[in-house]
């Protein structure tokens, strides 16, 4: 009986095996229950042991260990036990290294906790393994903005920014410059340029992850790995000879922004004097001419100039024009600030400038000044450069050539690279860059005429140029327009201090005084009176229809009345018959006032989802100034156990009369998640309560622009003087560009304007994921991009255009991989689709 014999031989290991099997079994048995009592930790480490004890088991069980998975992780998150949870997304992945789902769900987390460069990491091979996976291609892309900033594109498609660093370095390394180092290295363009020089010892450091991986491989591609060492470091944590052997004789940087020294030049450059670049020879040379034993720096120097402008769109994005909007009163007492000028009350270093350019502004600007300068560094000058951070603030002041509104000092500079080669970053040259913008703020009077003068104070702080207390003094009498005593003032902390301190305590006539610091979107949204207006009159509409009393006959929808009237007339109507409130939700984010104009138009509770406490105080501060009850107005996030989950009944027996959604973002994409958020509203409502906007119509046209393809790609090798670089650059464009205007972007329209998609929040039968849009071509050219903006019904009367002039919106633009030849009279179909925030255009060929 051999084959007896053969199972008692095997019998030990038969037993293990039935063994394995028996625990599997039960483990999976196990982890069934506790899934079915949201046990899921425990769930978790069943299917953990299965999937080791039993590694072919993977494929079966692969959707029930993923969906326990989120679900651990999700309860992890909120208990904020967060290496527990990379734990066990690190356990999961290496047991399905290849799985895009969760590399995707894992990079999400990982973005939401600040990580982006590593969440990045994870997106871009979620896509590899699907690039059909379309949540993994939307984190993606919002997240590549971040990793590789969409200038890249732009300096690297500028054949003459390029072109001048390549022939300045050239002369460098002829001049006897060998050993070069590179600081903030990018895509290692300049690196390259110093090899191809002819510079025997290159090394190049970059800080951030995704970026040194992108330098390695282009360095790979051009072959010169060998020759170029790239270091993953600070410049500042650079050490000799732990990282290069020696002391250099050229650094080559562009570590410069629109202001000019924002992203740190000063310090790495003290740094790199002191301790990783040869000492200057600034007299003697080798009798040859040559400078081999010393040290220098490209870009040698640099000159910064300034011009005080009138710009409306600056002007929009930084005041608060207006005393009333839609009916509401704002306080004198209730002082509002853009974070450009309220900077020096913040813990944090913020910039104190913002950015623009100038040749492409909405409205344009007009100069009120000459162009004068500001200030002048060399960089090659260690003592010049170490006194920069010590120098005490110094006044400037400029006479005034055209009158106007003082609305900003705009700043640019000269980057002298040596002596015969320099770039200009003048908002009259032909630039890729954009110029520094200081908004004016703070004045009693902003009027200024030919023949007054500008004054303002420069210093150099927290590695910022910064150009503060900016103001003018009349031609009649010299009468100084500054901020005055009831004003605020921010030439240091302790003037800001100060000036807090007396504008919370001096009284004025509406109020204890008030500062509030909202971002530009913000007060641009406040000074959108359209936008103010049409919600006034909807909502005033749907209010009407659900209670139509004479409680609501003293409604303000067309801005007459007041508050008191409205009181008085609520406070005799109640000796007969209290009415209920209607309930009114506002989950717009940010800064909104849209609760207290729903308090003028009747007997309603109004609920704001403000966060910020100081923005708290001021909606109060403008509902006392309006004659409110305090019980008009409340806020929403107080109101709730978990904050994650705002859309909710306002209590248990109470339904929303209207629920206020944010629906696209300042940057002109449609916010994450909106369709589940209106799918929760609308079982929030009660019956003719409406959400609003009830329904967003999508519009596009198709138009050729150079400018938009060289904002999102590199073209070829020819604008970075043959070296291979776009494929790997290209890899993080992203198809939809945001943040423009489409009122000033250099462009050619090749259709009329057309419906693309709606989106109905109140009817989701009306809506379809996908559809196909026939377009007209009316003028002959190349399709290179379609740019797309929102229609935004609150309901079938009232509208708003996120591109019109008194838009706070930006809009967007789908850019097409491949431009396409068009001819007047061609159709073309664009396939539009919409999944979750993300729409995606496509040309149909």
């Amino acid at each position: 009986m051999p084959n007896s014999n053969a199972k008692l031989r095997r019998s030990p290991r038969g037993g293990q095996e039935a063994g394995r099997r028996e625990l599997v079994s039960r483990s999976l048995q196990s982890a069934e229950h506790c899934l079915e009592d949201q046990d899921y930790g425990t769930a978790y480490a069943h299917y953990l042991l299965v999937l080791n004890l039993a590694p072919e088991l993977k494929t079966s069980v692969k959707e029930t260990f993923q969906f326990t998975l989120f679900k651990w992780a999700e309860e992890l998150d909120s208990l904020a036990r967060i290496q527990d949870l990379f734990n066990c997304y690190e356990q999961a992945l290496e047991l399905y290294p290849n799985d895009e789902v969760i590399c995707n769900s894992m990079g999400e987390h990982l973005f939401r906790m600040g990580f982006r460069d590593e969440a990045a990491g994870y997106f871009h091979k979620a896509v590899k393994l699907n690039p059909d996976f379309a949540d993994a291609k939307e984190n993606f892309y919002r997240v590549a903005n971040w990793l590789v900033e969409r200038w890249h594109f732009i300096m690297l498609n500028d054949a003459k920014r390029n072109l001048t660093y390549l022939k300045a370095i050239e002369n460098a390394v002829r001049s006897g410059c060998k050993s070069v180092l590179d600081i903030g290295t990018g895509t290692g363009i300049l690196s390259m340029f110093a090899k191809k020089a002819g510079a025997s010892s290159v090394y190049a450091c970059e800080l951030s992850k995704t970026m040194y991986e992108l330098a390695c491989d282009v360095v790979t591609a051009n072959n010169m790995e060998r020759e170029i060492k790239l270091l993953h470091l600070k410049s500042l944590d650079i050490e000799i000879p732990k990282h290069i052997p020696e002391r250099v004789s050229l650094v080559v940087t562009e570590t410069v922004d629109a202001g000019l020294f924002g992203e740190g030049i000063v310090e790495s450059l003290i740094h790199a004097w002191e301790h990783l670049l040869l000492q200057p020879k600034l007299q003697a040379k080798n009798q040859d001419g040559s400078t081999e034993d010393c040290g220098r720096v490209i870009p040698s120097s640099a000159t910064i100039f300034g011009m005080a402008v009138e710009c409306k769109e600056i002007r929009r994005h930084h005041r608060v024009e207006t005393q009333e909007v839609a009916g509401v009163l704002l306080p004198n007492s209730v002082q509002f600030f853009s974070p450009t000028y309220a900077f020096a009350g913040s813990e944090e270093t913020v910039e104190p400038y913002t950015t623009e350019k100038l040749s492409r502004i909405p409205g344009g600007y007009k100069p009120l000044t000459e162009p004068f300068q500001v200030m002048t560094v060399d960089f090659n000058n260690l003592q010049e450069l170490k006194s920069l951070a010590g120098r005490k603030p110094w006044k400037l002041s400029q006479p005034v050539t055209e009158g106007g509104m003082l609305d900003a000092v705009v700043v640019w500079f000269v980057l002298q690279l040596d002596d015969e080669h320099a770039l200009s970053t003048s908002p009259s040259e032909e630039t890729c860059w954009e110029q520094a913008v200081y908004p004016v703020q703070g004045l009693s009077d902003y009027s200024v005429k030919a023949g007054d003068t500008v004054i303002m104070e420069v210093c150099c702080q927290d590695c910022y140029l910064k150009i503060q207390k900016i103001s003018f003094s009349t031609s009649e009498c010299g009468m100084d327009c500054s901020d005055g005593d009831d004003m605020l003032s921010l030439g240091n902390e302790a003037e800001l201090c100060n000036a807090l301190a007396s504008l919370q305590t001096t009284s004025k006539q509406d109020g204890e005084g008030q500062v509030c610091v909202l971002e530009s979107t913000e007060i641009a949204l406040l000074n959108n009176a359209p936008y103010h207006r049409c919600f006034k009159a909807a909502m005033g509409k749907v209010l009407s229809s659900l209670n139509p009393s004479k409680d609501l006959q003293s409604m303000d929808v067309d801005g007459h009345g007041s508050g008191v009237n409205l009181q008085e007339d609520q406070n005799k109507s109640s000796i007969d018959v209290v009415p209920d409130p209607l309930y009114i939700l506002d989950v717009s984010e940010g800064f909104s006032i849209l609760p207290i104009i729903a308090g003028k138009l009747g007997p309603v509770k109004a609920y704001s989802s403000v966060e910020k406490e100081q923005h708290q105080a001021v909606l109060n501060i403008i509902s006392e100034a309006n004659h409110f009850p305090k019980e008009t107005l409340e806020f929403w996030l107080s109101h709730l156990e978990d904050e994650n989950v705002v859309l909710q009944r306002p209590k248990s027996d109470k339904l929303w009369s209207i629920i206020i959604l944010d629906v696209i973002e300042t940057s002109g994409l449609i916010q994450q998640e909106v369709m589940e958020k209106a799918a929760i509203s609308r079982c929030l409502l009660h019956s003719g309560g409406k959400i609003f906007p009830q329904y967003v119509l999508v519009y596009g046209m198709l138009v050729e622009s150079q400018s938009l393809l060289l904002e999102s790609a590199v073209q070829g090798t020819e604008p970075t003087l043959g070296f291979n670089i776009a494929p790997f650059i290209n890899q993080f464009k992203v198809p939809v560009r945001v943040y423009l205007d489409l009122s000033t972007l250099p462009c050619v329209p090749l259709s009329k304007p057309a419906e693309l998609l709606r989106l109905d929040l109140m009817n989701p039968l009306l809506n379809s994921s996908s559809r196909e849009v026939k377009v007209q071509i009316c003028k002959s050219g190349q399709v290179t991009a379609i740019p797309f903006w929102y229609h935004l019904h609150l309901d079938e009367e009232h509208s708003l255009n996120t591109s019109d002039e008194f838009s706070h919106w930006k809009q967007a633009a789908v850019v097409l991989d491949e431009p396409i030849q068009v001819q007047v009279g061609d159709e073309l179909v664009l396939e539009v689709q919409h999944h979750k925030s993300n729409i995606s255009i496509t040309v149909k060929q």
